[in-house]
């Protein structure tokens, strides 16, 4: 295996697990304070098992994201020191931030999971809120860093130098926006649908119904307004990506010549030899219209750029599709739910637990393939139009090693949070209420 595969493969890996941790960690709070208000409003007892069982599940989720997160950070120097070395001074900024909300949520999980009845009711509920607004704001922070890769500004490129660099305007990139809301509504629906499928499931199976029923409605409130909300966030991230990356957007939609009014393609295979995708639905001036706003609106297609300018066309389609694809499934579920609280019928048929234990994992599938699009659809730059990846590469000799090990170690620490997730599920079954 050469050095630069290894080492993207690397940076995937690690990415494809340390996103599922850090998109829990970053929602599994806001349903605790829920949770933990309903027990101060109503001091139903369930809802504080609820809560102090869900505490558990976000100071897990905290530890293996801080690890995870850890181990990314010192990648990004190990393996791309070409890119840090440039990149370092012109980003760093929402790195330390990111940092900065790290210890605040550090502090605030410790003054939660410690408060019980040492500190006043209400200040410690407000502690829980801090984590989860802390939390958000890492992720926030580390995507605007993501979207000055997709969109980089804050610096002027001259004759191969990074030179008056403004680490402000390169945080505030024009990507940052965009990619941080479809970011964050991502990690909710995916939480929200994989948080209420596992305690459907518990109702499916006839444990603890009210406990469960009540720990659904929290999760899935959440998910499915996420869900909902996407596809808005979704067609403002396709307008900036026509705008600013229109190689990616021709490579999501396999869309190789250049065309007014062109059609938007659902499914299909890619042929990128023949430059043909077959057995798709196409439906026309589509595509023009979510680019643009206009069904007559002219679209770029890959050939109008350079071979060696072009991401693998038929992952990033594929990925695409996958991403859209179980995104319309959750809006649709998630109307399914806010139906389902006017026809009461509908909560005690097994078909309905059993959907939603079904689309438990999909959330998380869909934020997988998206980030495949960000990530493979920017390809060959590691900085868009100014760096190749392949120049950010280390010289080193054996990542290939160092790749097995990371393979190893995430997942030991995927085993080890899931056998300790099954335990919370566990004693939460046995619980007194």
């Amino acid at each position: 295996m050469e050095n630069l595969d290894a080492a993207r493969l690397q940076m995937a890996f690690t990415l494809i697990f340390h996103i599922v941790f850090a998109c829990i960690g970053m929602v599994m709070p806001f349903f605790m304070v829920v949770s933990h208000y309903k027990w101060l409003k109503t001091r139903d007892q369930v809802y504080l098992t609820l809560t102090k069982s869900w505490q558990k599940g976000v100071a897990i989720f905290f530890v293996t994201g801080a690890v995870s997160g850890t181990a990314l950070s010192f990648e990004l120097g190990l393996l791309w020191p070409e890119f840090m070395k440039h990149a370092g001074p012109i980003i760093g900024m929402p790195f330390s931030l990111e940092g900065a909300a790290f210890f605040v949520e550090a502090i605030a999980l410790g003054f939660y999971l410690y408060g019980w009845g040492k500190l006043p009711e209400r200040f410690h509920w407000i502690t829980g809120i801090i984590i989860g607004v802390s939390g958000v704001a890492s992720g926030i922070l580390v995507v605007a860093a993501n979207g000055w890769m997709n969109s980089p500004t804050g610096f002027d490129y001259i004759d191969g130098k990074f030179l008056n660099i403004d680490p402000v305007q390169a945080m505030l990139n024009p990507a940052w926006f965009t990619q941080a809301l479809h970011m964050t509504l991502a990690a909710f629906t995916a939480t929200g649908f994989a948080v209420a499928g596992i305690h459907a499931y518990q109702v499916y199976k006839n444990r603890k119904v009210a406990l469960h029923k009540k720990a659904f409605k929290i999760a899935i409130t959440f998910g499915a307004v996420a869900a909902i909300l996407q596809p808005i966030s979704g067609d403002i991230s396709a307008k900036d990506i026509a705008e600013r990356q229109p190689v990616k957007l021709a490579a999501m939609e396999a869309h190789y010549n250049t065309e007014k009014g062109a059609p938007l393609y659902i499914g299909g295979v890619v042929n990128d030899k023949t430059q043909e995708v077959k057995y798709k639905i196409a439906l026309p001036g589509m595509l023009s219209f979510l680019a643009f706003g206009d069904f007559d609106a002219e679209v770029k297609g890959l050939n109008d750029f350079p071979e060696d300018e072009r991401p693998n066309v038929a992952m990033v389609h594929y990925a695409f599709q996958v991403m859209v694809g179980i995104g319309t499934m959750l809006l649709l579920a998630g109307l399914l739910y806010f139906v389902s609280l006017k026809k009461k019928k509908w909560l005690s048929n097994t078909k309905y637990w059993l959907l939603f234990v079904v689309l438990a994992p999909m959330g998380f599938i869909a934020l997988e393939a998206g980030w495949i699009v960000t990530e493979v659809g920017r390809q060959p730059w590691i900085i868009h139009n100014i760096m190749r990846t392949k120049d950010a590469v280390t010289p080193m000799p054996g990542i290939v090693v160092s790749f097995y090990t990371y393979i190893v170690v995430y997942l030991t620490l995927s085993v080890a949070v899931t056998w300790l997730m099954l335990r919370q599920i566990r004693v939460l079954n046995h619980s007194n209420h």
